[in-house]
């Protein structure tokens, strides 16, 4: 079985990482290792495909991206730990809404190792902590290869947050990790995320390399 490669990125550029996915999703064959990105953005709104202009709402200074991931509008800044999830779907024998409800679990199980009670909603993708949204999802498959991924509030500024509709929800609450345990550390929540997408993709204790080589 192909080996898993998780690498934690720091905080690198939105465009120049979607432009590296692409890459690696259009260039990789059968024999190529699944890859976990970890990483933070600097600030940022991502439009998703079918994304519609009025859930921006005072975009202001930050920009605007339009990207080729499902889902509506959301944002991104430091102190959001981000996972971008390369699989090759056909070899994992895993379909799309497999592999979403794999993506909620893994937040879910990261957020009960922080004493966080989550849970994912059936008709609203992403997880949720008392009807406040803390983690959301979008993903891309091309080639039958996923890439795009989950984006979880650790310990940020979530005031960007109010300049939009969250994911198309007029009003929706979002919460980091932080405000609901106050010992939450970013570099622990890196290292926890990372083995739970690892197992539950069936590659336990995975070793996670720095930058990206």
């Amino acid at each position: 079985m192909p080996k898993l490669i998780c690498r934690d990125l720091g905080i690198v550029d939105y465009s120049d990482t979607w432009e590296k996915m692409k890459e690696f999703t259009q260039s990789r064959d059968k024999s190529a290792a699944d890859e976990i990105w970890l990483l933070q953005h600097p600030q940022i709104f991502t439009q998703g495909q079918a994304g519609k202009s009025e859930h921006l709402l005072a975009p202001g200074d930050i920009p605007v991206v339009q990207v080729d991931r499902g889902g509506q509008v959301t944002y991104h800044g430091p102190g959001q730990l981000i996972a971008y999830v390369m699989v090759d779907l056909k070899r994992a024998q895993i379909g799309v809404r497999d592999l979403v409800t794999l993506l909620e679990n893994s937040v879910v199980n990261t957020l009960e190792k922080n004493d966080i009670d989550a849970y994912p909603k059936a008709d609203a993708p992403g997880v949720y902590v008392n009807e406040r949204k803390i983690a959301s999802l979008g993903l891309r498959v091309r080639r039958g290869c996923s890439f795009h991924g989950l984006a979880l509030n650790v310990d940020m500024d979530l005031s960007p947050f109010d300049r939009i509709n969250p994911c198309g929800y007029q009003g929706l609450q979002m919460v980091d990790m932080k405000h609901l345990n106050n010992n939450v550390m970013f570099p622990h929540v890196v290292v926890q995320l990372a083995n739970q997408l690892a197992e539950l993709l069936g590659h336990p204790s995975p070793t996670i390399q720095q930058g990206w080589n």
